[in-house]
């Protein structure tokens, strides 16, 4: 068996184990098993291939893993609770800057105002302006 087919066979088996097990770690190894077939395929010792394979992967583990994590939390945050701003919804407990909840399509919460201003009472129907992670921020309508 040449160099080449055992780094694919490498890269395959480390990405269907990242697809199984999304930990965007073995997606490296996947890198390194790719690009060190097609070295492999001009140079072919033995020694020098497992010294570049390894080499690799570590660099794609300290340089790609960071930013393909920056990119899928960036997406991802972006999205999140992204649909309700700009809802109107009914306040369920007396809402203030620190305290507060909100109910959307039968769930409960965390709601804050976003300005020190007086407590918004319950049953007032309020606007969702901004989220910050859980807590919804709204202002009174």
């Amino acid at each position: 068996m040449e160099f080449w087919m055992i780094y694919i066979i490498v890269a395959v088996i480390a990405i269907i184990i990242e697809i199984l097990v999304p930990t965007m770690f073995c997606i490296n190894f996947a890198f390194g098993g790719i690009i060190t077939a097609i070295i492999s395929i001009f140079w072919g010792n033995t020694a020098s291939l497992i010294i570049t394979f390894i080499a690799i992967s570590l660099i794609s583990i300290i340089l790609i893993k960071p930013l393909l994590t920056k990119m899928i939390n960036k997406d991802s945050k972006a999205d999140f609770n992204s649909q309700y701003i700009g809802k109107i919804v009914k306040c369920i407990e007396p809402i203030s800057m620190t305290k507060g909840a909100i109910t959307i399509y039968d769930e409960r919460w965390e709601a804050r105002t976003e300005f020190d201003c007086e407590e918004i009472s319950v049953g007032t129907d309020v606007k969702i302006i901004k989220n910050d992670s859980l807590i919804l921020f709204v202002e009174k309508i």
